[in-house]
């Protein structure tokens, strides 16, 4: 039984009924799916309640868009050749597109998974850590690492990257080539150049999808470089088979502080 006034109480209705229909067909609910229905069922959309579920793991986990950006990214990965997911940390940009990219291989649409970064430091140098290239560069690499370890057994991972089925690799690492029939990602674009992006870009191959991630307010270029990312949304907007996804702080899926902490650095504050 619910009570209270009557707009309240249908909004209440509204997602109680949606939970109820997502339950019936099989959802593992989360508090997730609940704010989820009840910011969607305050803007008077038509979605439903829990989305679609992306990927089961084996350990019987359900993967699915938790906020109303990261289904439009979702959804632009699904229906383009190139997305662009511009956002802040924490709102899943990456973990989404490593998970449409292992789905796309386990269902046999693609041959290979690409996932790339560029080797740039948020502060310290290559040369002081130790080890060889290999070494050097991991650490840049490791949040794709991360990711493919929550999808998919450590076994599975070693044998994949043995085969070349799944490749992660610096971004340097693509010149010359041309990706065909694989899904690629290129995470921390903002710490691309406009050349960088271009020759990134350029690298696609027939039946791929390339996914493009970024947080331009966490640009580590050297003094005087300008980030390839800032342009996009005027360069590519409009084009066919591009879809361009800016996720803000309400998308923000870890610790509920880092949207405030994201908050707080995207106030000018004023200096004097």
């Amino acid at each position: 039984m619910l009570h209270g006034e009557l707009p309240a109480v249908d909004r209440a209705r509204a997602v109680a009924q949606r939970m109820l229909e997502a339950a019936l067909h099989g959802a593992q609910m989360t508090p997730d799916d609940v704010a989820l229905a009840r910011a969607d069922v305050l803007r008077g959309g038509n979605h439903s309640a829990v989305p679609e579920t992306l990927y089961r793991t084996s350990r019987g986990r359900e993967i699915r868009p938790k906020t109303r950006g990261q289904r439009d990214f979702v959804q632009s990965i699904e229906a383009n050749t190139l997305t662009f997911g511009i956002g802040p940390a924490g709102t899943g940009k990456t973990f989404l597109a490593v998970v449409m990219a292992v789905r796309a291989l386990r269902a046999r649409e693609i041959s290979r998974v690409i996932l790339s970064r560029p080797a740039v430091e948020a502060g310290e140098k290559l040369g002081f850590l130790p080890g060889d290239l290999r070494e050097k560069v991991d650490p840049y690499l490791r949040p794709l690492y991360d990711a493919l370890g929550e999808l998919l057994d450590d076994g599975l991972v070693e044998r994949y990257m043995e085969r070349g089925t799944i490749e992660v690799a610096p971004l340097a690492y693509m010149r010359g080539r041309t990706l065909s029939e694989a899904f690629v990602i290129l995470d921390e674009a903002q710490n691309t150049t406009r050349e960088q992006l271009k020759m990134f870009l350029t690298r696609l191959g027939s039946g791929s999808k390339m996914i493009v991630n970024g947080d331009v307010t966490q640009i580590d270029l050297l003094h005087g470089a300008t980030s390839g990312l800032l342009e996009v949304p005027r360069r590519f907007g409009g084009i066919p088979e591009i879809g361009i996804v800016e996720l803000d702080e309400t998308d923000v899926v870890r610790h509920p502080l880092v949207g405030r902490i994201v908050r707080a650095y995207a106030t000018d504050i004023d200096a004097t």
